[in-house]
């Protein structure tokens, strides 16, 4: 997991799998990051992403709903196909905005 801060904004890069095995540091790193630098918008970045399940899935909504009370927001962008099909079943699109790589 590679991360990157402009201004107020956390990218992390995403790679292989986001499951049990390591959706509490995922969720620990975007919470120190919001907590000590004032983090108000998180952009995922999942192009290299293959798969997720439902930690993953909990760590995303969690982290939005963190930064909503704070007037921020999480963004998920490039999301492969099958990994957007899993994240439409459990409704995530209709409060997570997606987007390409290009607008992030």
């Amino acid at each position: 997991m590679e991360r990157k801060i402009e201004r107020q904004t956390l990218h992390v890069f995403l790679t292989g799998e986001l499951d049990m095995k390591n959706a509490t540091e995922l969720k620990n790193t975007i919470d120190m990051e919001i907590d000590k630098k004032g983090i108000k918008t998180v952009v995922l970045h999942m192009g290299d992403l293959n798969f997720i399940d439902s930690s993953g899935l909990g760590v995303l909504l969690g982290r939005y709903k963190k930064l909503l009370p704070l007037g921020g927001k999480l963004k998920v962008a490039d999301v492969p196909p099958h990994i957007f099909k899993i994240m439409e079943m459990s409704g995530l699109p209709k409060i997570i905005e997606f987007i390409s790589d290009e607008t992030a």
